[in-house]
């Protein structure tokens, strides 16, 4: 049961700070003029969404060492 709580623990705490790290690209993203930065910043809140969505970031590093690279 405690492990769980800790697990638990931690994707609360991945959760904010994906949150946090969203809403801080969010308001660096409108204070940038050039079109090239506010494509590359809403690029990476978009992935973090997703990731956020997904609710545990530890599977992306585990998806990704699973993929076969294909020559």
């Amino acid at each position: 049961m405690e492990a769980q709580s800790n697990r638990s623990n931690r994707r609360e705490s991945a959760i904010s700070s994906l949150n946090a790290a969203i809403d801080a690209l969010n308001i660096v993203k409108e204070a940038m003029d050039p079109t090239p930065v506010k494509a590359a910043l809403g690029a990476v809140s978009a992935l973090l969404t997703m990731i956020r969505v997904g609710s545990l970031p530890v599977h992306v590093g585990r998806l990704l060492a699973n993929v076969h690279r294909t020559p």
